[in-house]
């Protein structure tokens, strides 16, 4: 029985692990950098540990130091939350050879669906739909254009160890073929520290669906729906939705199946996330899983009833999944904005600063999560989300009508934020009529 938890993050996940394990009467521990010391998540755990200074490689991503600081408090388990080292199958390894629990799949499932190209060979054999391209890491020059002759323009050239919307990039020639290959190789050793990529053709104008999926030790998986992510700028999210208009039960099922075929295949154990492309034609296509808790999970907790950070805890614990797939239904529609310290006007620039007056809308159907309150000050040393705020309603029409009225509300002083871009994205009539895709932004400028 897993009796305390260690959160390594921050932020607004990291209060909501805290919450999530105050409802299962799990103490926690909380990790924080000398940056962090007034930070909300460091003040309402149970009790807190600073692991280093502000840069991320001291503190959140000291892996050392975390496990050092399970040591000091006791903590028997430890929640990665998304990001930092949620996906770092080293961390996970480490904590596994140390006797602590880690809240997520096993090192070989995160090692292997990390590698763009191994996870897309898995899923050729469980039957995914994949996209045409390279079967694994292209390495030379003359690969990269034999493959490129082979699978046509556009294609993309993607960091094999990528993620966040790094490491990618757009082909649509012969003559930007090496060049782009090039900066996506530079771009993806800077990042990851692995400079290898593969190819894959473009798939114009496509949506970006994503399902969720649970997977116990016992080897039951279920999916819990679908969420559509296509609203990005520079392949990164800004807000989500559930369900996805473009969705059919029978388009639903299938795709679900493919996800849970997934999971399956790579004997999968806790929460994951397949995204898929989805095509103008209805065809979908394996784009990568994440083995990690995703920013974007309150919607779907919002239209199904399920706590996704609390099944992800007592998955990890050794208890079954409670329901099966025929007791998993969705009801209503969900959407979240991403609400962060940046100025669109300047070209999303950053604005970290105090925040000198906060008000956060509430009432029926609407969830902020968020570990921003008046007077912090928000750092320039980590991502700028302030909050995520999520509504919910029966229809697509009430929840846009709620979420209208809600970022309307939301009045932050001190630091600039994207709720005005926010509120435009969603008067836009591409999006209330959902027809909006990938590239939509982009097209907008």
């Amino acid at each position: 029985m897993i009796n305390k938890i260690l959160i390594a993050n921050r932020g607004e996940i990291a209060v909501r692990i805290i919450r999530a394990c105050r409802e299962l009467g799990i103490k926690t521990a909380a990790v924080f950098s000398t940056a962090d010391r007034n930070a909300l998540h460091a003040r309402i755990a149970d009790e807190a540990v600073c692991i280093g200074g502000p840069a991320t490689k001291d503190s959140y991503l000291n892996m050392k130091a975390i496990i050092a600081a399970c040591e000091i408090t006791g903590a028997d388990a430890v929640h990665p939350g998304f990001g930092f080292l949620s996906e770092n199958a080293k961390f996970a390894d480490m904590c596994r050879k140390c006797g602590i629990i880690f809240i997520g799949p096993d090192p070989e499932s995160i090692e292997m669906l990390g590698d763009k190209a191994a996870a897309k060979a898995a899923m050729k054999k469980a039957g995914v739909p994949v996209i045409p391209g390279s079967d694994g890491a292209v390495r030379t020059t003359e690969d990269i254009k034999r493959i490129a002759e082979e699978i046509g323009y556009p294609l993309m050239i993607k960091a094999s160890a990528g993620g966040g919307g790094r490491g990618i990039r757009l082909v649509n020639s012969p003559e930007e073929l090496l060049p782009q290959a090039t900066a996506a190789k530079q771009e993806a050793l800077n990042f990851f520290g692995d400079d290898s990529i593969y190819m894959e053709k473009f798939i114009v104008n496509p949506k970006h669906i994503e399902f969720q999926i649970l997977a116990d030790k016992q080897g039951n998986v279920v999916h819990l729906g679908e969420r559509d992510c296509s609203m990005q700028r520079r392949n990164q999210k800004v807000l989500e939705e559930t369900p996805s208009v473009i969705m059919t039960p029978k388009l639903r099922d299938k795709m679900g199946s493919a996800a849970v075929a997934a999971a399956k295949v790579c004997h999968y154990c806790n929460a994951g996330t397949i995204e898929f492309l989805v095509d103008k034609d209805r065809n979908f296509y394996f784009m990568e899983m994440n083995t990690r808790i995703q920013v974007e999970h309150p919607i779907t907790e919002f239209v199904t009833g399920i706590d996704i950070v609390k099944q992800q805890i007592l998955i990890a614990d050794g208890k079954p999944l409670p329901f099966k797939q025929k007791d998993i239904s969705l009801s209503g529609h969900a959407i979240e904005c991403r609400v962060n310290a940046e100025s669109p006007e300047k070209g999303f620039r950053p604005s970290p600063g105090k925040i000198e007056a906060l008000y956060i809308p509430g009432g029926p159907g609407i969830r902020i999560d968020s570990s921003a309150y008046q007077g912090y000050t928000i750092t320039p040393y980590y991502d700028s989300m302030i909050a995520k705020l999520i509504a919910y309603a029966p229809t697509r029409e009430e929840a846009i009508a709620k979420m209208k009225w809600a970022l309307a509300e939301f009045i932050v002083e001190g630091v600039d934020t994207n709720i005005d871009f926010q509120l435009g994205l969603i008067r836009d009539p591409e999006f209330e009529k959902g027809t909006y895709d990938i590239g939509y932004l982009g097209r907008r400028g």
